[in-house]
């Protein structure tokens, strides 16, 4: 029932239309009907402009105060600081200010890991260019090849995004090829030398 009752009201829609363009047929209607197309598209005109400053007005508040709910609980933890460093001026224990601030850094992270944030895995781990930046590589026999040795700065994913690459050390095993290279140049050098 509601679907023809539907199709029967938008024919009646399309009707009238219908009708009213063919009263404009006449140069007197004609030209009060251009005046009334004219005013509805003006003002249409003016609605979406009004529309499109309200929306960017709302998406600008919505951007200044996205991050209000993370940075309230951020200031829990910054309350946990203040008061760990008037507990260590007034009892001057460096072993309980330690205690503390490992309790804050681990609140932190516990934090920042359930709004998404991971910190990427990176010691003893096979390098991986997507993940990892590689400051420093070591040569070394004993360890297989690229294999991080070192994370200098850690890298961390949001919601599986890579948002800073993790710096590390890498070892890679020395090749044969490389050190009879290296003997072959002390080689020649010596006989330029003679």
């Amino acid at each position: 029932m509601k679907k023809k009752d539907a199709k029967k009201d938008k024919e009646l829609n399309n009707e009238d239309q219908i009708q009213e363009v063919n009263d404009l047929d006449s140069p007197e209607k004609g030209k009060e009907g251009y005046s009334q197309v004219w005013d509805k598209f003006v003002r249409l005109q003016a609605e979406f402009d009004n529309y499109r400053k309200r929306s960017f007005k709302e998406r600008a508040e919505f951007i200044k105060y996205a991050n209000e709910g993370l940075i309230l609980e951020l200031l829990g933890i910054l309350d946990n600081f203040e008061r760990g460093i008037k507990a260590a001026e007034q009892k001057k224990d460096f072993d309980l200010l330690h205690q503390g601030v490992d309790m804050i850094s681990k609140q932190l992270h516990t934090l920042l890991e359930s709004k998404g944030l991971n910190r990427i895995k990176s010691l003893g781990m096979q390098f991986d260019p997507h993940q990892h930046e590689a400051l420093e590589v070591i040569e070394d026999a004993s360890v297989e090849d690229e294999t991080i040795v070192d994370e200098l700065q850690p890298g961390y994913t949001f919601n599986g995004r890579i948002i800073r690459p993790a710096k590390v050390k890498v070892k890679r095993a020395k090749s044969d090829n490389q050190d009879d290279g290296d003997k072959s140049e002390i080689k020649d050098n010596n006989n330029k030398e003679e």
